[in-house]
């Protein structure tokens, strides 16, 4: 796995990759040789609104109120406080939301001030990854460079319904003769936050890591993400796992994710939690 991120189309020939860590652009540079391609920075930067009210608060922050028809991934051009920027139907979290991105030129003052003027009356306040990692992992939301990483393939961490090996990628040939079992899983621990590149073990044996983890205040328990040495060891059930107090302490193991497997929420067809 070399990197994960969302493609945008604006046109039938004009795409934006929306990158999360890793070096995608030296990648995409030397497999576009010989290609009919053009690969460029557009400048953007994005902003994210989630949660039960954000699509109250983008109507009242769309100089023309409300776009019909924004769904999940959707993509349009809008204006916000008299500035054009594209907002997509996206989020990193499990929650209803969206995304704005801007581009070269725009005054990001002016439009933080807007938005910010908009949440206000819907009770917005501004957040940093500690609140969306927890939310994330709670919703199997992966990050790349830790839950998947170079060491790790589609299979290995519960994306290979993605992958279609009728088409011809890079990569291909060794992904054909991978172990498709599964190695990363949810765990749950009622007493403590695991962690983050702690041990997971089962009866004195070590059988994996930690790669994320948050104190779930809607769970009321720790819950993270255990990357296991060993298919042979995904059973689900009772383990020992290391916490921020350095003592080991009862969990379990348990399937993704933790709940919202219908993805109903970020479809903003069930209440969010809150």
């Amino acid at each position: 796995m070399l990197v994960d991120g969302v493609l945008i189309r604006h046109e039938a020939n004009r795409f934006w990759y929306v990158q999360a860590e890793g070096d995608f652009v030296a990648w995409a540079t030397a497999n576009a040789m010989g290609m009919d391609v053009e690969i460029t920075d557009p400048g953007s930067w994005v902003h994210q609104l989630q949660g039960p009210k954000a699509m109250e608060v983008l109507a009242d922050a769309c100089d023309n109120g409300a776009h019909e028809n924004f769904r999940y991934f959707d993509a349009r051009e809008v204006s916000m406080g008299g500035q054009q920027v594209m907002i997509t139907g996206t989020c990193w979290t499990g929650e209803l939301g969206f995304e704005i991105y801007t581009r070269p030129g725009l005054n990001t003052d002016r439009l933080w001030n807007h938005v910010t003027a908009a949440g206000a009356k819907h009770g917005m306040m501004d957040i940093g990854l500690d609140a969306m990692d927890i939310r994330r992992i709670e919703a199997e939301f992966l990050n790349c460079g830790s839950d998947m990483d170079g060491t790790t393939t589609p299979f290995a961490v519960g994306l290979g319904s993605f992958v279609n090996m009728g088409g011809n990628f890079v990569g291909k040939a060794a992904l054909e003769n991978a172990d498709r079992r599964l190695r990363l899983l949810g765990l749950a621990c009622k007493k403590a936050e695991p962690l983050i590149g702690g041990p997971v073990a089962r009866g004195g044996r070590e059988v994996g890591y930690i790669t994320a983890s948050g104190w779930s205040p809607f769970l009321n328990q720790g819950v993270a993400y255990v990357r296991l040495a060993n298919a042979d060891d995904t059973t689900l059930g009772p383990v020992e796992v290391m916490g921020f107090d350095l003592a080991m302490h009862r969990a379990e193991i348990v399937a993704l994710p933790f709940y919202g497997a219908d993805k109903l929420i970020e479809r903003g067809l069930e209440a969010p939690r809150v």
